[in-house]
């Protein structure tokens, strides 16, 4: 099929054309027009008979005159023969002409890609695919040549077209490709006439569905946008009628033209803002290339430092190692002097500790003694005390004596120097005594 010219909406139509001129239509259309049908001109016509009969009835007279000739003699038999064999010559000649005429008028050739819609009294009775065919009853012909091959293109502008926002776009084309699948369905169900105004119909019904469910500012998203929910809606739609969508999209959007300004400036702002962006790449670039110098350097300062804080560690290391290696020295020297000191220590408390051990013998042998003599001073203080004890006064208060106040008084005290003057001979013995013991231990 022809293409057809942008901003104009495809018309689908079938057309009547001889023979000849089926091929060329089908693949170019007619004046901007798609041709899927071309219903052909047919030729066939039953002149075809009329040798055929003509030379059925030329033979029946050759037959009658061959009879008329064996009846009779003379001069009129041999007439009857020469008729009879004239007839015969001229029915054989007209029956040959006419079995060709008959052959050549049934002869149908149907074009590759296209399927022939074959039918007899008005009746479908099949369809004939690509190739010659030949149609030997005189009532059978070739009423519609379909394309069922071709993926024919169609244009659909959807003008005036309502957004989210109710704002008419001025158009939006749809483009889709669409094939012919059962060419009985198509041209007995609905034809080529009709089949471009319910397409027409149902391509406007889903792009204002589509453009309904848009913001105008995001319009021309549309273009080249997934339309796959389209194509499936506008092939419920179209199988009934032996037609499938084979592909569809929106290839152009037209806004308003108070849009179309206004998205002009967005671009305008939009190629400004990437100017922009691109200077400000390259400023980045030279600041992150000095940092990145700077950042060098930095690291090649740092790696410098690092060696020689890596040299004075190892310096360190070594006097550190050095130092303790000297105060190993001086600790295992300490450490001898101080196991000499010990074990000398340990050496003369061992003998301190056997004399303290002999000496306790000692002390263990000589405690009887000391027992004996302890209880022996027992004994001699105990009756030096015995000895140097006071004596009573015994003072008679009975019948007969003196009971006057001034013995009374006189007895009161004498008494406490008599007490006392015994204590001090007592304690006198007593400190004696203790001072002997301790003198003996």
């Amino acid at each position: 099929m022809s293409s057809v010219r942008s901003h104009r909406r495809s018309v689908i139509s079938e057309a009547v054309a001889p023979w000849s001129d089926i091929a060329r239509l089908l693949r170019g259309g007619d004046a901007g027009t798609l041709l899927p049908v071309i219903i052909p001109k047919h030729r066939r016509r039953l002149w075809w008979m009329l040798p055929l009969w003509v030379g059925a009835y030329a033979l029946l007279t050759g037959v009658m005159l061959s009879l008329k000739e064996s009846g009779s003699d003379g001069l009129g038999g041999m007439a009857a023969g020469a008729l009879a064999t004239l007839s015969y010559t001229f029915g054989m000649l007209l029956l040959v002409i006419g079995g060709l005429w008959w052959w050549r008028s049934s002869i149908v050739e149907i074009e590759q890609g296209t399927h022939g819609v074959l039918t007899r009294y008005g009746a479908v009775v099949r369809t004939l695919d690509a190739g010659r065919h030949y149609l030997w009853h005189p009532w059978s012909r070739v009423d519609f040549v379909v394309d069922t091959a071709t993926e024919i293109p169609y244009s659909a502008p959807v003008m005036a077209c309502p957004t989210q926002e109710n704002v008419p776009l001025r158009s939006i084309e749809f483009f889709l490709k669409f094939r012919i699948t059962d060419a009985v369905l198509f041209v007995r169900t609905i034809g080529a006439g009709n089949f471009d105004l319910v397409l027409s119909s149902a391509v406007q019904d889903a792009i204002r569905q589509r453009a309904r469910k848009v913001r105008t500012e995001r319009a021309y998203d549309l273009r080249g946008s997934d339309v796959a929910d389209m194509q499936d809606l506008l092939n419920r739609q179209l199988d009934r009628y032996g037609v499938r969508i084979t592909g569809c999209n929106i290839p152009d959007v037209q806004l308003p033209a108070q849009y179309q300004q206004h998205l002009a400036t967005r671009e305008q702002v939009a190629k400004e803002r990437t100017a922009y962006e691109q200077e400000w790449g390259l400023i980045r670039k030279r600041r992150i290339d000095s940092l990145g110098m700077d950042i060098e350097r930095a690291k090649k300062i740092r790696d410098a430092r690092i060696v020689e804080v890596r040299a004075a560690l190892n310096r360190a290391r070594e006097e550190v190692a050095q130092l303790l290696e000297r105060q190993e020295t001086e600790a295992q020297r300490v450490r001898f002097e101080i196991e000499t000191r010990g074990r000398s220590g340990l050496i003369a408390a061992e003998n301190e500790a056997r004399a303290q051990q002999a000496l306790a013998k000692a002390y263990r042998d000589n405690r009887a003694v000391l027992r004996y003599e302890l209880a022996r001073r027992r004994l001699e203080v105990g009756s030096r005390l015995a000895e140097k004890a006071p004596r009573p006064v015994v003072v008679r208060t009975d019948g007969g004596t003196d009971t006057s106040a001034l013995s009374t008084l006189f007895t009161a005290q004498l008494l406490p120097r008599l007490t006392s003057g015994d204590r001090v001979l007592n304690a006198g013995a007593l400190l004696s005594a203790e001072d002997g013991g301790h003198d003996q231990r």
